[in-house]
């Protein structure tokens, strides 16, 4: 999946997406061997930056999303949009695709 190129100050996800800072893959194996960029695998762990106001119900209210910004989470391997913010890469998902909120 091609990355998107951002030139803004910020990003507000709506409905019930969330915005994800990626944290950085490893860059050598246990072992001690430095992996090329080919060889490294897509991170699937980041940090909530920006949350959208939840998904609307069929009633019409809001459901409050179950993270927050801030929260450190395991997201599914190929979900969301990736996006690239001032040099740091993003990912902008559905709350759904969030696996696990981790500690």
């Amino acid at each position: 999946m091609a990355a998107i190129s951002l030139s803004v100050s910020s990003v507000t996800p709506l409905g019930d997406r969330v915005l994800i800072k990626v944290s950085a893959s490893e860059e050598k194996t246990a072992g001690g061997i430095l992996l090329p960029d080919t060889a490294k695998e897509k991170p699937q762990v980041g940090e909530i930056t920006a949350v959208g106001p939840g998904k609307r119900g069929d009633d019409g209210t809001r459901q409050a999303p179950d993270v927050e910004v801030g929260n450190n989470v395991l997201y599914s391997k190929y979900a969301g949009t990736d996006i690239k913010l001032g040099g740091d890469d993003y990912v902008l998902l559905s709350e759904k695709d969030i696996l696990a909120v981790v500690g």
